[in-house]
């Protein structure tokens, strides 16, 4: 059943505070331990994804010699480990045939390594040339970890993908079908001037350990280190049309900004990203996360405090193709407002709601989305609800189809994933403007990127909110928080969007289940101007009665320098001056779940429920909201009114009295 906007607000709002945190369980060693393995996503910093590789020599099996370089015309090459003796090579084998047969017209070119140097490999196993790797010294240069681990790079030896052809087969399992293609995936992204997006994955296999003292030194220059960690980092908003202050597309443009990067480097404001960082000896469980690697940050650093050497231009990176003006590539379909929305100069502005028809006569499975403001300077945030003709828009807390905030650019989903946007549904802008001084005009659109096939999990948006709150004036650290109590069915949490503004200090999601609390993303130093999604590499499983709770702290005092006014209480609102509480929440349900979000009233509630015999009395908060309920106009509901409400606002009316009974 569809949830409307009221219950679902109203649900999140009226529930009752956290649970105490406890410790995650963590997986045992030893016997207890899964022997299975499977490709695991990697952040793509950590991977080496945009490093150089040096240009080394190699022999083949037909006694050719070459290097790296020798495939510069080509489109991409994909260096491929494999040996005849690992089990999973082996059956890698027939898999990396078909993908040479496929992308081998398509301009792409394969070095296949064999690291063993007991191994007796067979030159004719596969069409592209086969090095035996007797020194390591490709191992060491490419710093390959396991005997099935591929290499995409393009022609200026820069690596674009890193990890596992396909989780068909991994340690202890193998699958008739791959659920994930990672390699053709990845291959297609680059051939169509995409960024992949899965960059870098674990390759189980047989372990190898390359001897990095064989592998060539990288020249700490601008051509050869630096311009790819700024490619990397920085291009996606330092960019012309991103959202970056000033491009860093060029050398001189890096040097003449020199000052402000080491700055806001060194105080690791940039890359923005506001998750705790992982404990010591563990990985970030973000897929996305920003953080600069100690060997990206170190050496930049470096390179800026040094003598800014330029280097030699063969060693530069490939250009970054913009020519889309798109972040997800080019868009297999663009809405647009149909008209310029006009922008005051001064004051504030009403929500403006535009409905835009998309009249597609069949069901659409999107796999990318972004939301293009067309006045960055004054669009605070945009949201877009895909609503089938005659449903109108909810409120904030309603999920989402798209979005756009700063610091959140396109929503790329990976193979297997996609939101569904119905026949003949109409796309409904919901666009939030701050005028800044200056009359403008906007037209905001959408691209959107459709799956070729319907994928295996439907991904759909929640939020978590509170509107009830009020932050007392000069309180420096004021908590607020609110939960859906109960998860009506299994799902798996792919991201987390905090939500708040100019007040926002810090946030925090946990999930309950089983006994234990489980934190999913602590947010610190929450940062408006900067508002990140927070995607997780691995989903998180929320089993069926688990509860979310999401909690923010906000600064209404005048320690904050962004707060408009110390001496007033804070309430919720849509201005920027005003203030808000909202966790959104993007996730996946099992085949066959039920449509609507992630509301849900635990079991029994219903059946226990006995009708207060003064009534209920709506909050004030909620009156107007209540005002076609609320028939006699008394602040009540009484019995009759009750059972006229629609069954979703019905049961959060239930579960708000059964939490707040004395």
């Amino acid at each position: 059943m569809r949830l409307t906007a009221l219950a679902l607000t109203l649900a999140i709002a009226w529930t009752a505070a956290a649970d105490d945190a406890t410790p995650a369980p963590r997986a045992q060693k030893g016997a207890d331990a899964d022997p299975k393995e499977a490709p695991k996503l990697r952040l793509p910093g950590e991977a080496g994804v945009s490093r150089l590789i040096p240009d080394v020599p190699f022999t083949d099996l037909a006694g050719k010699a070459g290097k790296l370089s020798d495939f510069k015309q080509s489109k991409l090459l994909v260096v491929a480990f494999t040996n005849t003796t690992c089990p999973l090579c082996k059956k890698y084998t027939p898999v990396l045939q078909r993908l040479e047969k496929e992308f081998a017209p398509k301009g792409v070119s394969f070095l296949f390594v064999n690291p063993t140097k007991g191994d007796k490999p067979d030159a004719t196993t596969f069409a592209g040339r086969y090095a035996h790797d007797t020194d390591g010294t490709l191992t060491a240069a490419l710093g390959a970890t396991s005997t099935t681990e591929v290499f995409v790079l393009d022609a200026a030896r820069t690596v674009r993908y890193r990890g596992a052809v396909s989780d068909q087969y991994g340690l202890g399992y193998a699958l008739d079908a791959p659920r994930a293609s990672y390699l053709a995936t990845a291959l297609s992204d680059l051939l169509a001037d995409k960024r992949p997006v899965v960059q870098a994955t674990t390759a189980p296999g047989c372990e190898l350990v390359p001897d990095r003292a064989k592998a060539p030194a990288v020249a700490l220059t601008y051509h050869a280190r630096v311009e790819r960690i700024v490619q990397a980092n920085c291009a996606e908003c330092h960019r012309k049309g991103g959202v970056g202050p000033f491009a860093l597309d060029t050398y001189d443009a890096v040097v003449a900004n020199k000052g402000m990067i080491r700055k806001v480097v060194d105080k690791g404001t940039m890359p923005p990203w506001f998750a705790a960082p992982p404990k010591k000896g563990e990985h970030s469980p973000f897929a996305n996360d920003r953080t600069l690697t100690e060997a990206d940050k170190s050496d930049l650093l470096t390179w800026l405090a040094g003598d800014l050497k330029k280097g030699d231009p063969a060693d530069a990176p490939l250009p970054r193709t913009d020519e889309s003006g798109w972040g997800l590539g080019k868009p297999d379909a663009v809405f647009q407002l149909p008209k310029p929305v006009a922008i005051k100069a001064e004051g504030t502005m009403p929500y403006q709601v535009v409905s835009v028809p998309t009249e597609f006569d069949e069901d659409k499975w999107v796999q990318a989305v972004e939301v293009q403001p067309g006045a960055r300077e004054v669009v605070h945030h945009v949201l877009v609800f895909a609503l089938p003709k005659g449903q109108r828009i909810g409120g904030e807390a309603q999920g989402f189809f798209a979005a756009y905030v700063p610091g959140s650019t396109a929503l790329v989903y990976p193979e297997g994933y996609a939101k569904k946007l119905p026949k003949g549904s109409n796309l409904m802008f919901q666009l939030h403007y701050t005028p800044n001084g200056t009359a403008t005009i906007d037209r905001t659109r959408i691209g959107l990127v459709f799956a070729n096939t319907a994928p295996r999990y439907e991904v759909r948006v929640t939020g978590i909110a509170n509107p009830a709150f009020t932050i007392p004036a000069g309180a420096d650290n004021h908590r607020v928080n609110a939960s859906i109590p109960y998860v009506p069915f299994d799902a798996h949490v792919l991201a987390l969007f905090p939500h708040a503004h100019l007040r926002g200090k810090a946030a925090r999601y946990e999930l309950r289940a089983g006994g234990k609390t489980t934190t999913l993303l602590d947010v610190p130093h929450y940062d408006f101007n900067w508002q990140l999604q927070y995607r997780f590499a691995e989903p998180v499983p929320v089993p069926k009665g688990s509860v979310l709770t999401y909690t923010a702290w906000y600064d209404n005092s005048d320690k904050n320098p962004a707060n408009p006014d110390a001496t007033k209480p804070v309430r919720w609102g849509p201005q920027t001056a005003d203030e808000m509480h909202l966790g959104y929440v993007e996730f996946v349900v099992a085949p066959g779940a039920p449509a609507g979000g992630l509301l849900g009233l635990r079991p029994g509630a219903a059946a226990d429920f006995k009708f207060p015999k003064d009534g209920i009395t709506i909050p004030d908060q909620f009156k107007e909201r209540f005002k076609r309920f609320d028939t006699n106009d008394d602040g009540k509901l009484d019995e009759k009114e009750f059972n006229a409400l629609p069954e979703a606002v019905k049961a959060v009316v239930i579960g708000y009295v059964q939490r707040t009974a004395p």
